[in-house]
C-alpha cells in the first residue's frame, strides 16, 4: 500500500519504461467480497497497484500497528494521475459515466484543467451492454484501437475490473483504474462528500443520501456489519 503521490510517480515511470499495469482500490465492500468471491479476489491478485479506498481500512491497519499511509481513492487518482501524464504528454481513455455526453464532459474537464494531457477517446457504454459479447468486443476493439497509455474505467464493481482483464491482454503496455462513480464526479453530474466527510470516514453516508435506492442494501446490511467486525477483530488481536 502507497501514498497517492507515489501512485503517480509509479505509474509514469513505469510507462516511460513501457511498462503497463493496474490500480485497484479495494473498500470495504471489495474486501468483505474477496474473502469469499474467487473472481474478487483474483482481481486482487492481478493488481499491480493496490490501495485503500475505504477509512475503516485504514482504521484498521492502525489498529494492526501496520498502518496505511493514507486512504487513496480513485475519484481522487482520475485528477492525480492525469495532472502527472499531462506533465509527459501521456494520453487517457474516459471509459464510463452515465451517458456519452458525461464521458466527453468529464474528457474535457480534464483537458481544461491538465493542457498537457490528451484524450484518446471518450466512450460510455449504455447499462447493460457487458451482457452482450458483442457489444464487449466493440467497447474492447475501440479502446484498443486508440492505443491510451492510461484507461480511466468508471463502470462499478465488478463489471469495470471484468472489462480492464480483457483490456489487458490486448494493451499490456497500458495502465487501467477502475474508478466506479469517478468519471460523473470530474464531469460535474454528482458532487462527492465534502472534504471534512471525506476525512471522518463519512462519504458513504453522502452516497447513501444521493442514491438510497442503489446503495442502502449494499451498505447497511453488508458493509457496515463488516467493517464494524472487521474492526472489533482487529482490535481483539492488539
Amino acid at each position: 500500500m502507497i501514498t497517492e503521490r507515489r501512485v503517480v510517480t509509479v505509474v509514469r515511470q513505469a510507462l516511460a519504461r513501457g511498462h503497463g499495469g493496474r490500480i485497484l482500490t479495494p473498500n470495504v465492500d471489495i474486501v468483505r467480497q474477496a474473502r469469499v468471491n474467487p473472481e474478487v479476489r483474483a482481481f486482487l491478485d492481478d493488481a499491480t497497484l493496490v490501495v485503500a479506498d475505504g477509512m475503516p481500512l485504514v482504521w484498521a491497519s492502525r489498529l494492526a500497528n501496520n498502518p496505511l499511509p493514507e486512504r487513496v481513492t480513485g475519484s481522487s487518482l482520475i485528477w492525480s494521475l492525469s495532472s502527472g501524464l499531462a506533465a509527459d504528454a501521456r494520453s487517457v481513455f474516459v471509459l464510463g459515466g452515465d451517458s456519452p455526453e458525461l464521458a466527453e464532459q468529464a474528457a474535457d474537464r480534464l483537458t481544461t484543467r491538465f493542457p498537457g494531457l490528451a484524450i484518446a477517446g471518450h466512450l460510455s457504454p449504455p447499462f447493460g451492454f457487458d451482457q452482450d459479447p458483442d457489444a464487449v468486443d466493440a467497447a474492447v476493439d475501440t479502446v484498443v484501437k486508440a492505443a491510451p497509455d492510461l484507461v480511466f474505467v468508471g463502470l462499478g464493481f465488478p463489471r469495470q475490473e471484468r472489462l480492464i482483464d480483457r483490456l489487458r491482454a490486448d494493451l499490456p503496455d497500458s495502465w487501467f483504474l477502475g474508478c466506479g462513480m469517478a468519471v460523473n464526479f470530474v464531469a460535474g453530474r454528482q458532487h462527492r462528500a465534502p472534504v471534512w466527510m471525506q476525512r471522518a470516514g463519512l462519504e458513504w453516508a453522502h452516497r447513501l443520501k444521493t442514491e438510497p435506492r442503489r446503495l442502502a442494501r449494499r451498505y447497511l446490511r453488508h458493509d457496515a456489519p463488516y467493517a464494524l467486525r472487521l474492526l472489533a477483530a482487529t482490535a481483539a488481536r492488539r
